[in-house]
């Protein structure tokens, strides 16, 4: 299953660049999405970049087609790395695991400034494949409406960290 979603800031690109540059506002993101024991397992910040490594346990609704497979409660661990580009645009690439589930589950950010630069916006690119023969496809599916919430609470605790910079 593929998902894309975006989001529209009112906040130039360098105000948006600081705070996905920023340790602490990845980890108030995710603490805003209700995920929670969140540990920061490594972060390596440059100038112009951010590798980091996020632990954390979250809860979800386990579709009736899945409950053989995922569990309620789940430790995942994402692997984030954002850069600046020489034209002023932001991309990064993300993997997520899972432990214990068969899932592979990746994807790229971007966020591109307005043509007045008043402005960005910001667009998710998940790709999640369900390694289980014949119903991987429809678990997947089932999860889609939970994906979608969580990739729009992530755009509202960054609302949240640039309302309160």
């Amino acid at each position: 299953m593929d998902l894309t979603r975006t989001h529209h800031f009112d906040h130039p690109i360098d105000e948006v660049w600081a705070m996905l540059h920023h340790v602490d506002a990845h980890v108030a993101k995710f603490d805003h999405m209700g995920h929670r024991d969140i540990v920061v397992v490594s972060s390596e910040v440059s100038d112009d970049a951010i590798d980091l490594t996020i632990k954390r346990v979250l809860d979800i609704d386990v579709p009736s087609v899945a409950r053989k497979i995922l569990k309620p409660t789940n430790t995942v661990t994402s692997t984030d790395h954002w850069e600046r580009a020489a034209d002023g645009g932001c991309a990064g690439h993300y993997e997520v695991d899972i432990k214990g589930v068969p899932v592979d589950s990746h994807g790229t950010t971007k966020v591109v400034a307005d043509d007045d630069g008043e402005g960005c916006t910001y667009t998710i690119d998940l790709a999640v494949k369900v390694k289980v023969p014949l119903i991987g496809d429809k678990i997947a599916g089932a999860l889609r409406g939970q994906l979608e919430k969580q990739i729009d609470s992530e755009f509202d605790a960054c609302e949240a960290w640039l309302g309160s910079k």
